[in-house]
């Protein structure tokens, strides 16, 4: 029975919509006297966006949504499926009375939780929930009340979280990043303003990689630069490393032969990331795997080596180059002559904390 009056209620829906039909009056009577659900139903109106919202046994749906899309999102909201006309959002009732931010709950000044979780009741519902302009509250059974703003709402919810905006990456080759001539960052203006601290993390998250000149070349000033983004990490090549062409070092990265397309570190628990050229016994892969695996790697491999996603940078003395080993490798051509180099691997999570402290959305 239910299933004629959906399909009703669509033919309905899809002929409102024709004739550009975007009143409210229909909406809820029309639920209200087709459904005999066992939910709650309440709808408000602040300025030019619409809260709706209903409730179900164990759990609560909101809509907040621009007047024009309540006939859509009512419609999906009936079926299996959820689809997003706007931010719609679904709330359990343990997660609503678990990070309720009330003074017996949470502590404003550390942030933390006081509500020992494992003391909410599994199967708790609120009593009443009420909207006050842009605040949803709801009464428990012991009568303890939680209030959140939508925004926050909004914000946290799991909904909300797909659509956040996080800092972009660009997909670039060698002429799209040329064409986009990002400039590189002076040392003493990234180590004095933060403004130029940001710029430089903006770019180095856009595309992977991203260049300060005028350093002093030396292995000082060169951990002086890394430590204003972040800690440096320690490793069996030591806190910062330096080397020059020593092949008594038993390293290809030591001598001056050629250095294919790779990341670093790809041997330890933690790695950077992938590494196409100095790999171990490949013996994690079963035998009718293997020749699938080795496809693969030349698959992958073709496209490494194509010359329009090579990027080629002559570094110079006093030019610092940062790369991500989750997004970009690196490499070199061989060379002649004396060379010298020193660098450092920074922490993630700390390079990232940086950004965000910065106000990007890393």
């Amino acid at each position: 029975m239910w299933y004629h009056k959906l399909l009703h209620l669509q033919s309905s829906l899809q002929n409102l919509m024709k004739r550009g039909y975007t009143g409210q009056a229909l909406q809820l009577s029309n639920f209200k006297s087709l459904f005999s659900l066992s939910i709650h139903w309440c709808h408000t109106a602040s300025k030019s966006v619409s809260c709706t919202w209903h409730q179900h046994e164990d759990h609560l749906v909101s809509a907040l949504l621009s007047s024009a899309l309540n006939l859509i999102i009512f419609w999906h909201l009936l079926l299996p499926e959820l689809q997003y006309a706007s931010t719609v959002m679904r709330f359990d009732y343990v997660w609503l009375r678990d990070h309720c931010h009330s003074a017996s709950c949470y502590n404003s000044k550390t942030h933390q939780r006081i509500l020992d979780t494992a003391s909410v009741d599994l199967c708790i519902k609120p009593k009443t929930i009420r909207l006050d302009e842009t605040t949803l509250f709801f009464t428990w059974p012991d009568g303890h009340v939680t209030r959140y703003d939508l925004d926050w709402l909004v914000k946290n919810s799991y909904e909300g979280q797909k659509q956040k905006v996080i800092q972009p990456r660009i997909l670039w080759n060698a002429k799209l990043y040329q064409q986009a001539q990002v400039p590189s960052v002076d040392f003493q203006s990234f180590l004095k303003t933060s403004d130029e601290l940001k710029k430089f993390l903006q770019n180095f998250l856009l595309y992977g990689i991203a260049f300060v000149e005028n350093v002093p070349p030396s292995q000082e000033h060169t951990e002086k630069l890394a430590e204003r983004i972040s800690l440096i990490r320690e490793t069996i090549y030591g806190r910062m490393w330096y080397f020059t062409s020593d092949f008594s070092r038993g390293d290809t990265a030591y001598t001056k032969l050629a250095l294919d397309r790779h990341t670093d570190t790809t041997y330890f628990q933690e790695p950077c990331g992938y590494n196409n050229y100095d790999r171990a016994v490949l013996n994690t892969v079963p035998y009718d795997v293997v020749h699938r695996w080795y496809t693969a790697h030349r698959t992958l491999t073709t496209e490494l080596r194509r010359p329009e996603n090579e990027l080629w940078v002559k570094l110079k003395p006093g030019k610092v180059l940062f790369i991500d080993n989750w997004r970009v490798l690196h490499g070199r051509e061989s060379f002649t002559g004396y060379r010298q180099l020193c660098g450092c691997y920074l922490t993630r999570d700390d390079v990232l904390n940086t950004a965000r402290l910065l106000g990007l959305h890393a």
